[in-house]
């Protein structure tokens, strides 16, 4: 009937400074995205294809973030720390759905700046306001589609014993291995959507860089090289810190897992990233800082 999340109540020392540390995390990432989202719909400058999946990209990050961090900060302050079964497979679904989101909308966003910088000319017939649109609402339907697969498989699985979740949310592997019955179908239909949603869209971020750099070195001066740069490193430091930080919390050698260190880490890859995302946003772009300056500059005046 339910799940108890254990989370960190092994370091009871430390509840306190978690709860309010993560809170003040989730105010930040919360506010900042909004932050931009709000500049970028209300500056008419802003209204390009490159923005408007900024914008879409910050909806999401808001979404993601708060199907953890609510159910963990509720963990560090209640005494009761479990989960119903729905609500864990909930989580877990709306977790892994929106998770593979993301990666495929930074694939997507990368595509865009491919497409501004290889065929420049052509760039605004391509990516028209419908186009756009369209592109946009696609990795939210994969996202849902493919999540649904290792859920079901995992969801009809028998539970019935141990129901201690060493972490601080639902997550597929720890409740495959709670599972009575043999999770082996699971685990495969788990590997073939994480390979699907995570390992393509990767190769195709990096396949489309690469082309990018080559297009970029070829600019003979200086300041267009600097320029075609610009448009894109926002982008790739997000897109380096997503996957540098679930290569780091989910892929390890054998022999090395650590639940405690790993359920850090994952703390680390699901709030920094989101809370660090507006900043790099508003700090590396150029027009998201002009922006920043004329209304700092018209509120002093």
């Amino acid at each position: 009937m339910e799940f108890v999340l254990l989370g960190f109540s092994h370091f009871h020392k430390f509840q306190n400074f978690l709860f309010w540390a993560v809170l003040l995390a989730y105010i930040t990432c919360v506010l900042g995205n909004i932050t931009i989202l709000l500049l970028v719909r209300s500056e008419s400058s802003l209204h390009t294809p490159m923005y408007f999946f900024i914008s879409t990209f910050t909806v999401l990050e808001i979404m993601f973030v708060s199907v953890t961090v609510p159910k963990l900060l509720a963990l560090l302050i209640q005494t009761t720390k479990t989960i119903s079964f729905i609500g864990c497979f909930t989580q877990l679904y709306m977790f892994n759905a929106l998770g593979e989101t993301e990666c495929f909308l930074l694939s997507l966003m990368v595509f865009d700046r491919y497409l501004a910088i290889n065929n420049p000319l052509r760039y605004s017939t391509i990516m028209n306001t419908r186009f756009c649109h369209e592109l946009a609402f696609m990795p939210w339907i994969l996202g849902l589609v493919i999540s649904l697969f290792p859920i079901i498989k995992t969801f009809l699985l028998d539970f019935c014993g141990p129901n201690e979740i060493d972490h601080f949310f639902c997550d597929l592997a720890p409740l495959q291995n709670l599972a009575c019955s043999d999770p082996f179908l699971s685990n495969i239909v788990t590997i073939v959507a994480a390979c699907f949603s995570i390992v393509l869209p990767f190769f195709a971020i990096v396949g489309f860089y690469s082309h990018i750099i080559y297009t970029v070195l070829k600019i003979k001066s200086k300041e267009g090289k600097m320029k075609a740069f610009s448009t894109c490193s926002s982008h790739l430091i997000v897109a380096s810190l997503f996957f540098g930080s679930a290569i780091i919390v989910y892929v390890k050698p054998k022999g090395t897992y650590d639940r405690q260190r790993d359920k850090y880490y994952s703390l680390l890859y699901f709030l920094t990233n989101p809370v660090f995302n507006p900043f790099i946003y508003a700090l590396r772009n150029r027009d998201v800082k002009n922006v920043l300056k004329t209304i700092l500059n018209f509120n002093a005046n």
